[in-house]
């Protein structure tokens, strides 16, 4: 999938553990992957984990991959799991404008 700046595209699903909801989490996702240039979401999973999809550059992933293992200071990432992307996602990601906090 391009990216349209002629790059190629990429969609990832990270499912991030520890002490990750009730922290911060979710907004300092969402503005760390804005500010790496990526569309996509981030929510809370009733396990106590964190979900994150994304979409964009595979260095802007590589990016957002490697800030979601620190997290942010009140946080205590434990693992951060790169899980498998279906097509479902993926054909959803391509009307991805921004980077979401998703409430449901």
């Amino acid at each position: 999938m391009a990216d349209g700046t002629g790059g190629m595209r990429e969609v990832r699903r990270y499912r991030v553990e520890g002490r990750v909801q009730g922290v911060g989490f979710r907004w300092w996702t969402r503005k760390t992957a804005a500010d790496v240039g990526l569309n996509g979401r981030v929510r809370n999973l009733v396990d106590g984990a964190v979900e994150v999809e994304a979409a964009g550059p595979a260095g802007a992933l590589d990016a957002l991959a490697a800030r979601l293992r620190l997290g942010p200071g009140p946080a205590n990432v434990s693992r951060v799991e790169r899980l498998d992307v279906g097509s479902a996602l993926r054909d959803e990601a391509a009307g991805w404008s921004s980077f979401e906090i998703d409430r449901g």
